[in-house]
């Protein structure tokens, strides 16, 4: 009775972060336009911003980069993670059989995610120093 009851428990704990994260990727949802990056703590120019588009639907991804071969991929999140995490997996385009491990925190219409392009783990701050291949971009939702 005892392993029953702790079993349901655990069964309950992922279906509660199931939903959480369910209602997280809808929130997600869109078109997100940079408005700020920076790469290994130099900063993008705006001329290069203005140029990218990311579009988040279900839980795929397209990034159109005028004049670039657009990349397109999946997504998944971790609410539970602290910062919330992201993985981020190519499939087609420039990044296709690449993953990133990301954070990310969304409020009303701005999303923030700081990418480790070098694959090799999860940020732990929202900080891009020089030397890395941290890759720190804040997004706004397109109207």
């Amino acid at each position: 009775m005892k392993k029953l009851f702790i079993l349901l428990i655990s069964i309950s704990s992922l279906v509660a972060i199931g939903a959480e994260d369910s209602s997280e990727v809808k929130a997600l949802q869109g078109t997100w336009e940079p408005v700020k990056a920076e790469l290994g703590g130099q900063p993008m120019p705006d001329a290069v911003l203005k140029k990218i588009t990311l579009k988040m639907n279900k839980n795929e991804y397209d990034v159109a980069i005028t004049g670039e071969q657009p990349d397109h991929g999946t997504w998944t999140v971790d609410t539970s993670a602290k910062p919330k995490g992201m993985s981020i997996t190519g499939v087609k385009g420039p990044n296709a059989g690449k993953s990133f491990p990301a954070i990310y925190e969304m409020t009303a219409d701005t999303l923030r995610i700081c990418y480790d392009l070098s694959g090799a783990k999860r940020p732990t701050e929202f900080k891009s120093s020089a030397g890395t291949k941290l890759y720190l971009v804040t997004y706004k939702r397109k109207a």
